[in-house]
């Protein structure tokens, strides 16, 4: 500015327009470097946990073959086989091999005669079948050794098998035969984002992760499928998707190969990794960069702009200084009543936008707080009339007792509500906890029945003592039994557990075996739900957390390790409490 004239100097703009030419250039210079640096950095470490996987394959699959390998040795020489063979009773002989594949963990075991037929089995279907022609017995018959042959099923999956043939004296009486199970790799395979195949000399493949490739060489077996395709349905048929690594999560063509010498018999295994999720990891990374420069430069912008705004501004008063005193004194004073009213108007309107929010918030929480209790109502009288229709008036007045106790609950819950509002007025005293939630189950009663829902109940012989409001405590834990009713909604077999347990804190643990819990961070928040419209609004947990603050303790909530969710609420002992300050 020059003077008083307003006018921006030219210099001053070109300085601007410099500066931020500079930062966009640094920006992008940025942006480009770390682009480089972590795809590098991730496909490192992409490829090395590949080939650490790799190793690990390989040598658990070479493993399993050599545990395998000493079996016929051993069972060639058993005195009880032998003598089965020799003498021709086989009454005892598929026990006995069923016991030993118990303890050596081998797939299968077969006994064959001098003519290949099978005398003894683990499989009770291979008895008495003729397996002359088998490549197992004859590569026996043509060996002194103990002899590993692989033969394809018409389904296409392939078995494996070590043989070796019993003698006495030289003399041929029959052949062991013990089935390997490999294929169980190819499961365990499939549980991490990896394409795995295993070749044999011929260069055909024997095992697989997708079953399409058995029986191929690895040219073929890509042509019939592409190792993503591959890798995905693997993922997909095996995997539990909450417990995938990051890089089964993937998109794109592009993968890692993979090869290594198993150490059997000239075997090779290869494996097909994902880069997609380099790619992943460095744009999101990319991405936080991004969004912190423009944060940068939106702040550049509204400086200037802010700039600007003073300049105008200054020039504006400098220009009223100009005008009469007497029309300058008249437009402020009819500024002033102006924004008086305005001040007035928009006090007004708050008061009242206030009063409709907390009157919706406590209608919403009234409606929500009296409809279990109403449930509970109906489903009683239904069952009183019942029981007067039948004249069963002493059990018809239980009832009718059981619904003066809900409405005296009501109007205990109204005044909760009220004392929710205020945040003050408890009436707290020593009381067990145990039977708040005796209470709590005997309220939701109709309900546990009408579902069907297993209830599994641990509490300590012991009073659990706890300073609390022995109500308020009773409507978080109905509350929560409630809300793991609704979780369990769509579950085959419901089952809701409640743990109790008193040390120097008090907890009371409510779990379910529904779907669990989608947000956690939002959970506690007024009028957050994922029910349908009409099912509830939002409140039942977050007037439950208030009323546990209330009490001293906290309630907090997470997912179990084997599904459904947990919540805890957690108070202080009365007994802890009273030692501390004695």
């Amino acid at each position: 500015m020059t003077g008083n004239s307003g006018e921006i100097d030219p210099g001053a703009l070109w300085r601007i327009r410099a500066l931020f030419v500079a930062f966009i250039a640094i920006a992008v210079s940025v942006v480009w470097v770390t682009n480089h640096f972590l795809t590098l950095r991730y496909t490192d470490t992409t490829r090395n946990r590949a080939e650490v996987r790799l190793a690990l394959y390989s040598g658990n699959l070479l493993s399993e073959l050599q545990r395998n390998s000493v079996v016929p040795l051993l069972l060639s020489r058993d005195p009880a086989l032998i003598g089965a063979l020799t003498s021709g009773d086989f009454a005892q002989s598929s026990q006995r091999l069923i016991s030993y594949r118990e303890e050596i963990g081998a797939a299968s075991l077969m006994l064959l005669d001098a003519d290949g037929r099978a005398v003894a089995a683990t499989v009770r279907e291979n008895l008495g079948t003729q397996h002359r022609s088998s490549g197992y017995f004859v590569d026996a018959l043509r060996s002194n050794e103990t002899v590993f042959t692989t033969y394809r099923q018409e389904s296409g999956a392939i078995d494996f098998n070590y043989s070796r043939r019993i003698e006495i004296g030289g003399e041929l009486i029959g052949v062991i035969v013990v089935g390997v199970d490999l294929r169980k790799f190819e499961t365990s395979w499939s549980g991490f984002s990896d394409a795995v195949m295993v070749i044999d000399t011929e260069g055909e493949i024997i095992l697989a992760t997708e079953s399409r490739w058995r029986g191929l060489t690895e040219d073929e077996a890509l042509a019939a499928r592409s190792a993503p395709n591959a890798i995905e349905r693997a993922v997909q048929a095996t995997a539990s998707w909450a417990a995938l690594p990051v890089e089964a999560f993937f998109s794109g063509d592009q993968v890692m190969r993979q090869e290594s010498r198993i150490g059997f018999q000239g075997w090779r295994m290869t494996s097909f990794t994902t880069y997609a999720s380099v790619r992943e990891r460095v744009n999101a990374f990319l991405a936080l960069e991004i969004m912190v420069f423009s944060i940068l430069l939106a702040v550049a912008f509204y400086m200037v702009s802010r700039r600007a705004q003073v300049r105008s501004a200054l020039f504006q008063r400098e220009s009223a200084e100009l005008r009469q005193l007497n029309d300058a004194l008249q437009r402020e004073i009819a500024e002033r009543e102006r924004a008086e009213k305005n001040l007035e108007v928009a006090e007004q309107t708050i008061q009242q936008s206030s009063k409709l929010a907390i009157l919706g918030e406590m209608s919403a929480a009234v409606s929500h707080e009296l409809n279990q209790p109403l449930a509970a109502m109906k489903t009683y009288l239904a069952g009183a009339r019942l029981l007067l229709q039948r004249r069963r008036g002493e059990e018809a007045l239980s009832s009718f007792q059981r619904i003066d106790g809900l409405i005296e609950r009501m109007g205990a819950i109204t005044r909760q509500l009220k004392s929710y509002a205020r945040k003050g007025g408890d009436a707290f005293e020593p009381m067990d906890a145990r039977a708040s939630v005796s209470s709590a189950l005997e309220m939701m009663e109709p309900q546990l029945k009408q579902r069907r829902v297993e209830i599994g109940l641990t509490m300590p012989r012991e009073p659990v003592m706890v300073m609390a409001d022995r109500l308020r405590l009773e409507q978080v834990l109905i509350n929560l039994i409630r809300n793991a009713l609704d979780a369990t909604g769509g579950t085959d077999k419901a089952k809701v557990e409640i743990l109790v347990t008193a040390g120097d804190s008090v907890l009371i643990a409510v779990r379910d075996n529904g779907h669990g819990i989608d947000d956690l961070d939002s959970l506690f928040e007024p009028f957050y739900t994922t029910k349908a419209p009409g099912d509830g609004v939002g409140l039942g947990l977050a007037i439950s957390s208030g009323i546990v603050n209330d009490l001293g303790g906290r309630l907090t909530a997470r997912n179990g390790r084997s599904g459904g969710a947990v919540f805890e609420i957690r108070l202080p002992s009365y007994r802890a409490e009273s030692q501390a300050a004695e």
